[in-house]
């Protein structure tokens, strides 16, 4: 829907029970013409995340036909009015609904977040918990790096699926490394997780057992066309250049020096496969398989790296 076709005024969000408030806002958020992406992909996931969370209920709580749902829990008039309130500040400011609640969700595991960092979303994160990439783990993975970690959520999920290996988290950002604390003291990783500003690998000597990276890779064409959600995060934890492949040509060649021998770098470049593979075109990597399809997220091996075929 283009801004042009969205109705100016909305009807008032309706509804004295849970599921009533629920599927009221999910018409508001369609009529808006919102964008999703950043935790639901739909109107209805997100007006129960909204919802719920300015009830104060658990954001799974069930809202089907099971008898423990609390579809027709009654709103009070007040609540109404407040979740109203909420809908309105997502729809006018169109901020994604993580930055007005301040928090996230990967892998079932809480997040602190606001506008000094993206708002997490990593595919990698799916592939930490399916142990997807464990077996190119094993005895010598002692040391993990997450760059760009942004607010710290792979870092987190790092430590947590690893319990015996030391993580550092990198970001070239001082404001996205002070969220990235936030979350590391929440979850009461200061002994396994390290906070390290880094421009790239410039600080980060190394060597490193597995590096793990969401970098920003936008390109620019794609930039241009961003809907205003993605524009209210932060531009440089995007924006990849004319091709999207800036941070990432640095990356790989710096890589090989900073990674011990049987290292690997896990790549998450979104839906830039195109461009990847134009720009390191005889580079061998593998694909791995998540949620998205098998071709946003990639696996090299630090011999690869070192042999330099495809990295210019």
């Amino acid at each position: 829907m283009s801004t042009a076709d969205r109705p100016t005024t909305l009807t008032p969000l309706s509804g004295d029970t849970v599921g009533a408030l629920v599927a009221s806002g999910a018409r508001w958020l369609e009529a808006a013409g919102v964008s999703f992406g950043h935790g639901t992909t739909n109107a209805h996931d997100e007006a129960a995340w909204l919802v719920l969370w300015r009830l104060g209920l658990p954001l799974d709580t069930p809202l089907g036909d099971a008898p423990d749902s609390r579809q027709n829990m009654p709103v009070s008039p007040a609540s109404q009015a407040l979740v109203a309130t909420l809908f309105e500040e997502r729809i006018s400011t169109r901020k994604p609904a993580a930055y007005l609640t301040q928090e996230a969700w990967l892998q079932g595991v809480p997040f602190y977040v606001d506008e000094r960092t993206i708002v997490p979303r990593s595919l990698i994160a799916e592939l930490i918990a399916d142990g997807a990439f464990d077996d190119w783990l094993g005895e010598h993975t002692h040391h993990v790096l997450d760059l760009c970690t942004g607010n710290g959520s792979l870092a987190v999920l790092a430590a947590m699926a690893w319990p015996e290996v030391q993580v550092t988290g990198a970001d070239i950002s001082p404001d996205a490394l002070a969220v990235a604390r936030i979350n590391v003291d929440r979850h009461g990783l200061q002994d396994r997780i390290a906070l390290q500003a880094s421009d790239g690998l410039a600080q980060l000597p190394g060597p490193w057992d597995l590096i793990l990276c969401n970098p920003p890779y936008v390109n620019a064409q794609s930039m241009a066309a961003l809907p205003p959600e993605y524009r209210a995060e932060p531009e440089l934890a995007l924006a990849g250049g004319t091709d999207g492949m800036d941070f990432i040509r640095h990356l790989l060649r710096e890589a090989p020096a900073r990674m011990s021998e049987h290292a690997v770098l896990v790549l998450e470049i979104g839906n830039e496969r195109a461009h990847f593979e134009a720009a390191f075109p005889t580079l061998p990597v593998f694909w791995l398989d998540t949620s998205a399809g098998g071709d946003q997220v990639l696996l090299i091996t630090q011999a690869a790296l070192r042999g330099g075929a495809g990295v210019r």
